[in-house]
């Protein structure tokens, strides 16, 4: 079987889409599947090509047994919503060209956020007469509606009606929480199409290490009590919360030794070091984003993971990638995102939630952890008890049986 997935994002790029997506599709490889996946050249979050890339017309690579075939795209930073859009479209058209040139393919899959991918994906099912997957990362274009990218009006509703269409053409569509598939549902949808896979984690890669000693000299942490946030800098995740949580702790005798670790990149990232430095926050530590190897290291630097994203309806039926990683490093979290993931959080024992923007409640549990060594140590007991259940070779597993179902249906 070949499979053919298209996606704006993969390795050497680390957010949750390129992870998730490589991580499924070296696993289909091992098990006798062909995988070619059209992607373009990294530059997530930064719309800078990554060192040995060029933005080329096309390319081709092998990457564990996966054929990676890279086209032109305008590229632009993770910021600007005209700018964003062209980088978005012209993905969309230079993967369904580059689609021409893979051969003898059984299914396409296109995965979000933006749906644009996908409706490249569609046009590829249509001209292939191939059944096409729809995998659903993200409610776009809710989501950018939730962080105020785009307003209510005559694009929006456009935008909402090529999603519902999209929807209703795709053979199948593979959504990453039970939420999506209720908000899918609502609006129409027939259950019976939808499947849930959730993300996970690769437990060969994220498995609890001891803190690095080279790496906590380097970023004066020595004998600190560390907070930590890894991954994009955006709009959606609210880390001003962050910064306000520690100007409150700053101000406590005895929370003098906690520190807050922000690592990646992102459109808020400048934003973000202009007001911790406005607030004069010595307790903050900022770090650039490191290669997806590196990532494991920096997790070990932790006490505890805070996860968070800002406080919308949309966000209850989000569930970060990161916080399966935390359970298979065995670190504990402070969630600060409501709804699904949240009860995730509760039902495992894995850490606690705090109420998403409200950096008095972040405070007020950062220094109750940092003086409650006995609480900690059960949480990191329950994370590494939890994290098989999460173990993404499972899951890439059971997401190959529902590709090749939909084959066999076709």
């Amino acid at each position: 079987m070949h499979i053919l997935f298209l996606t704006d994002n993969f390795p050497p790029e680390v957010n949750a889409p390129a992870s998730r997506t490589y991580e499924h599709a070296r696993e289909w490889v091992r098990l006798g599947a062909k995988v070619t996946v059209i992607t373009c050249a990294p530059n997530f979050p930064r719309g800078k090509v990554f060192p040995g890339y060029r933005n080329k017309l096309h390319s081709t690579e092998e990457m564990d047994g996966i054929t990676v075939i890279r086209v032109w795209t305008y590229i632009t930073a993770n910021e600007g919503r005209y700018r964003r859009t062209l980088d978005y479209v012209s993905f969309m058209l230079s993967a369904f060209i580059a689609s021409f040139g893979v051969r003898k393919v059984d299914i396409i899959i296109g995965t979000s956020p933006q749906f644009f991918t996908a409706i490249s994906a569609f046009l590829v099912s249509l001209f292939r007469r191939r059944p096409w997957i729809f995998e659903l990362r993200d409610l776009w274009p809710a989501s950018i509606k939730a962080v105020g990218a785009v307003r209510a009006g005559p694009v929006l509703a456009t935008l909402e009606a090529i999603e519902l269409f999209l929807y209703r053409r795709a053979t199948r569509i593979i959504a990453l929480t039970e939420a999506f598939k209720a908000e899918l549902c609502a609006r129409g949808i027939e259950p019976e199409k939808i499947a849930i896979i959730t993300n996970g984690a690769d437990l060969t890669h994220f498995r609890p290490s001891a803190r690095p000693v080279s790496l906590v000299r380097e970023l004066g942490l020595e004998g600190c009590f560390v907070a930590g946030y890894v991954g994009t800098h955006g709009l959606a995740h609210g880390l001003e919360t962050l910064l306000e949580a520690a100007s409150l702790l700053q101000a406590r005798d005895d929370t003098a030794h906690i520190r807050i670790l922000l690592l990646g990149d992102g459109a808020r990232k400048p934003a973000l070091r202009q007001r911790a430095s406005e607030l004069g926050l010595e307790n903050v530590v900022f770090a650039d984003s490191v290669p997806k190897t590196d990532v494991p290291q920096y997790w070990a630097l932790l006490d505890v993971s805070i996860i968070h994203l800002k406080r919308d309806p949309l966000f209850t039926g989000v569930i970060p990638s990161k916080l399966f990683e935390c359970m298979a490093m065995g670190l504990p979290v402070l969630h600060g995102v409501e709804g699904e993931s949240a009860e995730i959080v509760r039902r495992e024992g894995v850490g606690e939630t705090f109420t998403p923007q409200d950096a008095a409640d972040l405070a007020s549990r950062l220094a109750e952890l940092a003086r409650s060594p006995g609480t900690l140590a059960a949480y990191r007991e329950k994370c590494l008890r939890a994290a098989p259940r999460y173990d993404r070779k499972t899951l890439a597993n059971a997401m190959l049986d529902i590709i090749t179902g939909t084959v066999t249906a076709h």
